[in-house]
């Protein structure tokens, strides 16, 4: 994919930042710049997740006997515990900032703010690399949004700098903290609603199943449909699985099959979605099956 090495190169970009903002914060003692670092942490694995949607979508999951889905889960798996780690973070930094507002350390708003330039100048770096991408892929837009995170996070940053050095307020770095910490609680709580709406197989938010099932019904040759289910296995990996009781006209293998090609091209081109299963029934078969979704 032609994004895929802007991509990478914002990734590696963001990675420096993480590290010069963990040290800087490490050696001044600075809780506005650890923040932001994890700030930084976050976002890095939503562009990470972003490249590995492409790798998936190019060469497919490894599935086995075990994993008929390969290993795709491993992604929403390590979302939760980002989320987790995110949020976690975010109380502490939240806690530590209320107690340094009355008694803030001394502090190095030089350092901070070198640590505050570099941050925003890559992360403006960042969102030049992806802002054609953004306009052509979802995968790239999410990574422009979280990037453009990053860059108000170190102007955070910077604005608590400057006022350090222009008033000698040091509790200026406690409430920068606070705003960080206050940007970083979204993303985690939507990261952690994400994730358990997978796990949950919840049906995608995009995915309308009333609308869905108007578009199989309204399919020639099906007569009704029932256990309609569609759910995702990872980001941007919805998939789907129906019974379609088919008109009596459909007697024949030939038949059934031109039904279910309709069905697979009415779903891949209208809900983006590449992997359905359809069995097919014929009339009075649902009687058979007290345990039906309808």
């Amino acid at each position: 994919m032609q994004h895929r090495g802007r991509l990478a190169v914002v990734l590696g970009l963001s990675l420096v930042v993480l590290v010069v903002e963990a040290v800087v914060a490490w050696v001044t003692g600075s809780l506005a710049l650890l923040a932001d670092a994890g700030h930084m942490l976050g976002d890095s694995f939503g562009i990470a997740m972003a490249l590995a949607a492409i790798a998936v979508a190019q060469r497919g999951g490894a599935a086995g006997s075990r994993r008929s889905f390969g290993y795709h889960r491993t992604e929403i798996l390590v979302a939760g515990l980002n989320g987790l780690v995110l949020l976690g973070l975010a109380v502490w930094v939240t806690v530590s900032a209320v107690r340094r507002v009355g008694d803030a350390p001394a502090l190095d708003g030089g350092l901070i703010m070198v640590a505050g330039v570099i941050g925003l100048v890559i992360n403006l770096v960042g969102l030049l690399l992806l802002r054609d991408g953004s306009r052509e892929s979802l995968n790239v837009r999410g990574a422009y949004l979280e990037v453009m995170g990053d860059a108000l996070g170190s102007v955070a940053v910077l604005i608590s700098a400057i006022v350090i050095l222009l008033t000698g307020w040091y509790a200026a770095d406690a409430i920068a903290s606070l705003v960080i910490a206050a940007m970083i609680v979204p993303r985690a709580i939507s990261l952690l609603r994400e994730v358990a709406e997978v796990l949950l197989e919840a049906t995608p938010r995009d995915v309308d199943l009333e609308e869905l099932r108007e578009h199989i019904m309204g399919t020639p040759g099906v007569a009704d449909v029932h256990d309609l289910h569609v759910w995702t296995i990872t980001s941007g990996m919805p998939v789907m699985s129906a019974h379609v009781v088919v008109e009596d006209s459909v007697t024949g293998m030939e038949e059934a099959h031109a039904v279910l090609d309709r069905l697979r091209g009415c779903l891949a081109e209208h809900f983006d979605v590449e992997h359905s299963t359809f069995q097919i029934e014929p009339a009075g078969h649902l009687d058979s099956e007290p345990h039906a979704h309808h």
